[in-house]
């Protein structure tokens, strides 16, 4: 896996909670993962599609998005599954907002779908060419997991292994 095609996301994911919870966070495990995922709370995983193809997956146990919300309302959040849902979209929407800039100026082009929430216990598969990477970010609400599996697409790999070598 390409720590250019990772880094964005690791770097957006400890500005977006490090700034929503005005404390600093630490990564606390990361793993590579060629196993199906196994979700841990409330998912919400967004799709890429361009240049660079792949998924992140925002991951967090109902309570530690609650913690989010309230401290992003300014006041405690009554929980609810909506607003839980609500919260750990708008999460994955604010990483991958910061994570796309990153990418854009390295000169990707691709499609970031809106994010959907992730039900299932298990069932996004990793692979050969899907190796996911799976971090876990330590906040003052609790853990946060990103799973990450980008890839460059063929013709796009050549082309931008072709310019490194003319670099």
């Amino acid at each position: 896996m390409r720590m250019e095609l990772i880094q964005p996301f690791i770097n957006a994911a400890d500005a977006v909670f490090a700034e929503s919870l005005q404390a600093p966070t630490k990564i606390v495990d990361l793993t590579m993962d060629e196993e199906t995922y196994r979700r841990k709370g409330v998912a919400a995983m967004i799709a890429i599609r361009g240049d660079i193809e792949g998924r992140v997956i925002l991951d967090l146990a109902p309570e530690v998005a609650i913690k989010v919300a309230s401290h992003l309302a300014g006041e405690p959040v009554v929980a609810s599954e909506q607003v839980v849902r609500e919260t750990v979209c708008e999460l994955a929407n604010m990483v991958i907002g910061n994570s796309v800039t990153l990418l854009n100026d390295q000169g990707f082009r691709f499609k970031v779908f809106p994010p959907e929430i992730h039900n299932t216990e298990t069932g996004l598969e990793g692979g050969s060419d899907t190796e996911a990477m799976v971090l876990c970010l330590e906040t003052p609400a609790g853990e946060v997991y990103l799973n990450i599996a980008m890839q460059y697409l063929n013709r796009r790999r050549h082309d931008h292994d072709a310019v490194s070598a003319h670099s």
